[in-house]
C-alpha cells in the first residue's frame, strides 16, 4: 500500500472556511458552523487515500483546464489539485453562487 497523500490548505481555502463559519454562526449557530466545517475538513482529509476520486471542475473543463478537481459536500465544493504526494486544498465555494468568477479569482492569486 502506498503512503497517504499529505493535505495542504492554501491561505485562500482557510480564509474561505473561516468566512463560511462566521456566516453560518451569524445566521444559524456556532454549533452548526462547527458541524459544517467539520464535514468539510473530514471530506478534505479523506483525499489522503484517494485524491483522484473528485471530478474535474466542470466550469474549468469547458475552458480546457483539467488540472483542478472538486469534491462535493453539498452545497459546497472543495476545489483542489493533487500533485506528487500532496493534495492542495485551493478553495471552498458555495455551489449556489457563480463558480466561474469565484474560481478564476481564487485560482489566479
Amino acid at each position: 500500500m502506498s503512503a497517504p497523500f499529505k493535505i495542504l490548505w492554501t491561505d485562500t481555502a482557510v480564509a474561505d472556511l473561516m468566512h463560511l463559519a462566521d456566516f453560518i454562526a451569524a445566521r444559524d449557530s456556532i454549533e452548526r458552523a462547527h458541524e459544517v466545517c467539520d464535514r468539510l475538513e473530514d471530506a478534505a482529509r479523506s483525499l489522503t487515500s484517494s485524491p483522484n476520486r473528485g471530478r474535474v471542475v466542470p466550469e474549468l473543463q469547458e475552458q480546457g483546464i483539467v488540472l483542478y478537481l472538486e469534491l462535493l459536500v453539498r452545497p459546497w465544493r472543495i476545489v483542489y489539485r493533487a500533485s506528487d504526494r500532496s493534495v492542495y486544498i485551493l478553495a471552498i465555494i458555495d455551489s449556489r453562487r457563480d463558480a466561474v468568477d469565484l474560481l478564476w479569482e481564487r485560482l489566479t492569486r
